[in-house]
């Protein structure tokens, strides 16, 4: 069985990662600057290191006899700060600047890398984004995850040994993680929910539990086949707002809600959530009703995307 390497084995997406990979019979190696419940596990072992700890990852690799690396980590999650400072932006620019060469010098033979769809131009149409549609991050984050990828690819392109796989994922929940969910229904400012209308309008959201049947898909691809490139992985249908509203009823995670009328100009610059294009659960609300969607047909093929709002764990 293979032996893969998750870079941020500590997060939320990491942790839910790791556990199917080590039910499955795979073997594992953490990497994270802080401790998780798997050490000591069966097939299990951590490297307690800062992933810009170039150094101790690089001898990780070389010495482990990796077949693949999961890079989680520069990625949000529900340990990531709302709002992105510059060292973060540092931090993830001197990974980039070695992981994915150490990781091909080691001879590892599959690169997954955790990126974003805020890597794409914003939507014009109402057509579904694919992973052919323009790029042109606008947000701090978009451009972190994009800077990311290009590294990525400029790497593995050169490698005919290698294979990559970047996964442009859309905001991640699960039952017990909501803040994604709950920052496009709720404003900061006035402290409280809101919904336009009858709250039909959706969003794409991606359930972890997607993402990890997406990646446990690539690694049991078989040899031969053709999957590198780049994959929109999220859920098969947009969440609506008002299905988000009555999951955060039922967590008591949300009181009063406020409906609001969607006018041409009154929603444009009504107000900005968070600290805009460095955070990256900014909800602009000019947007909110656009049923903006990510296709995730070539996903599919990989996975068979089960996991929703309603059946997440």
């Amino acid at each position: 069985m293979k032996t893969v390497m998750v870079t941020g084995a500590s997060g939320m997406i990491g942790l839910a990662l790791t556990e199917t990979l080590l039910e499955k019979g795979f073997k594992v190696i953490g990497t994270d600057s802080k401790p998780n419940d798997f050490v000591n596990s069966p097939n299990y072992s951590f490297v307690q290191a800062s992933i810009d700890d170039k150094d101790n990852i690089t001898n990780t690799l070389n010495g482990s006899s990796v077949d693949a690396l999961v890079h989680l980590a520069c990625s949000c999650d529900n340990d990531f700060p709302p709002v992105l400072s510059s060292a973060e932006e540092k931090k993830s620019a001197a990974v980039d600047k070695y992981l994915y060469k150490a990781a091909v010098d080691a001879g590892v033979g599959d690169i997954i890398l955790l990126s974003t769809y805020q890597v794409y131009a914003p939507q014009k149409t109402r057509e579904p984004i694919r992973e052919t549609s323009d790029e042109k991050p606008t947000t701090v984050y978009g451009k972190m995850k994009y800077d990311s990828e290009k590294a990525m690819a400029k790497i593995v392109t050169k490698s005919p040994s290698c294979k990559g796989v970047i996964a442009r994922v859309s905001p991640v929940y699960t039952k017990k993680f909501i803040d994604n969910l709950k920052a496009k229904v709720y404003d900061p400012k006035e402290g409280c929910a809101f919904v336009y209308g009858y709250g039909d309008y959706g969003y794409s959201f991606c359930c972890v539990y997607n993402l990890v049947d997406f990646i446990v898909g690539i690694l049991n691809i078989a040899p031969g086949v053709n999957y590198m490139g780049v994959y929109n992985v999220c859920d098969t249908k947009p969440i609506a707002a008002k299905d988000i509203l009555e999951t955060l009823r039922e967590s008591h995670a949300v009181g009063a809600v406020v409906q609001r009328n969607l006018g041409s100009e009154g929603i444009k610059g009504l107000f900005s959530f968070g600290g805009g294009k460095n955070d990256y659960r900014y909800n602009d609300i000019s947007l909110a009703c656009s049923n903006i969607s990510y296709d995730n047909t070539k996903a599919q093929r990989i996975s068979a995307f089960r996991w929703k709002l309603s059946n997440t764990k």
